[in-house]
């Protein structure tokens, strides 16, 4: 049965559409049909994450009008044959889709891959609703921040109104010095303050800003990431395995010794 999941957060700049270009790819490297579908309308960016800009002949707004059809709109990626993505138009307006045309486009890609995940627009407004007019379940992003935080907590009501029951929650860019310090929310904190289960954590890195800015996912990288492992583990729980967190308070040396020996028995 295909998982229909929407990444949302109601604040901007929270990090959803770098865990929408991650998450999709460390699921399709586990070599499960993934669909990412780019639900911000007028203001596009998941292809350029993916490095997929250039390719881009026509988007869902195109498929709706009839002038292509869904499969001359899905763009592959030629480093992940197991995943597409069904890009948003740029010179439209969030108006220019209906929560129902979404449906039919999303329920259309759940006949072929078994992961349609949805990168939903910031806000509540009609981008919001869209996005979350298919899904199934919900992945909440948020960061240790008080405004972030209580955004999530307004989202969280939107999707159970909505019907949306499976909701969890990934705190990004922690610090772990900084929650030490005192200086941010811990882990703990924002899991309280929100009540949904948490499925991931993801460090502060900032090789996510340069693999952001090469359109390669962190997750496709040769070099040793915390982030990138974090992804994985997301991607692994969601498939129904038990993984432990990362222990992010641990010295440094030791997370990274872990981390390549984790990783030398993979290869194995």
């Amino acid at each position: 049965m295909t998982r229909i999941i929407v990444i949302t957060s109601g604040k901007g700049g929270v990090g959803k559409t770098t865990v929408s270009a991650n998450l999709g790819m460390a699921i399709a490297k586990m070599g499960r049909q993934v669909a990412l579908v780019d639900a911000d309308f007028g203001l596009r960016n998941l292809d350029l994450l993916l490095g997929l800009e250039n390719r881009i002949v026509y988007t869902a707004v195109e498929v709706l009008s009839r002038d292509c059809r869904l499969e001359q709109a899905l763009v592959k990626d030629k480093r992940q044959p197991n995943l597409v993505l069904l890009p948003a138009a740029q010179n439209r307006t969030k108006d220019a889709v209906t929560p129902e045309q979404m449906k039919l486009l999303v329920n259309a890609l759940a006949q072929k891959y078994q992961y349609v995940i949805i990168d939903s627009p910031a806000g509540i407004e009609n981008g919001f609703k869209n996005a979350i007019a298919p899904a199934k379940e919900a992945l909440i992003v948020t960061t240790p921040e008080i405004s972030a935080v209580r955004d999530a907590d307004r989202v969280v009501g939107l999707l159970e109104a909505q019907g949306v029951k499976r909701v969890h929650l990934i705190i990004n860019r922690i610090r772990p010095a900084m929650v030490r310090a005192n200086d941010m929310m811990s882990v703990q904190d924002v899991q309280e303050l929100l009540a949904i289960p948490l499925i991931g954590v993801i460090p502060d890195d900032e090789r996510v800003i340069v693999s952001t800015n090469r359109g390669e996912p962190l997750v496709l990288g040769d070099t040793p990431s915390l982030a990138a492992v974090a992804f994985e583990n997301i991607a692994r729980r969601l498939e129904g395995e038990t993984v432990e967190f990362i222990d992010l308070d641990a010295p440094q040396e030791n997370i990274f010794s872990r981390l390549r020996k984790l990783l030398r028995t993979k290869i194995v």
